[in-house]
């Protein structure tokens, strides 16, 4: 088993819902988060702001805010993986900075509490 975990645009959530649907995934958990992609932050102000420079560390400060996104957690099965990362990618690629990112993780088990299933049948 994997676990995904998709950080995406608030307002691409219900298409990916869809698309999740779709791709035959029946169950994730989604969380508001809130974070950054290094394409934000610009290099020269970090180093300058290192380097003690006031104005570096102002401008940086206004542009170090943290923006409103959906982190999707998916635990699917080996074989599934594939599959739903494309879904993921079609539905949320816009080709500008800020459409996410895709963690894929191994789980070594997974239990399910009402049945005490254990392993891709607590999944399914």
């Amino acid at each position: 088993m994997k676990e995904i975990v998709a950080v995406v645009r608030m307002n691409m959530m219900n298409k990916t819902k869809a698309a999740l649907t779709a791709a035959g995934v029946n169950a994730f958990f989604a969380h508001e988060a809130q974070g950054r992609g290094v394409g934000f932050i610009n290099r020269k102000l970090v180093k300058g702001a290192e380097q003690g420079y006031e104005e570096a560390a102002a401008l940086l400060g206004e542009k170090g805010n943290l923006y409103p996104k959906r982190m999707v957690t998916i635990v699917v099965d080996d074989d599934d993986v594939d599959d739903v990362i494309e879904a993921l990618i079609t539905t949320n690629q816009t080709g500008k900075p800020g459409d996410g990112k895709i963690f894929v993780l191994p789980v070594a088990d997974g239990v399910r509490v009402r049945t005490g299933e254990k392993g891709t049948k607590s999944i399914t």
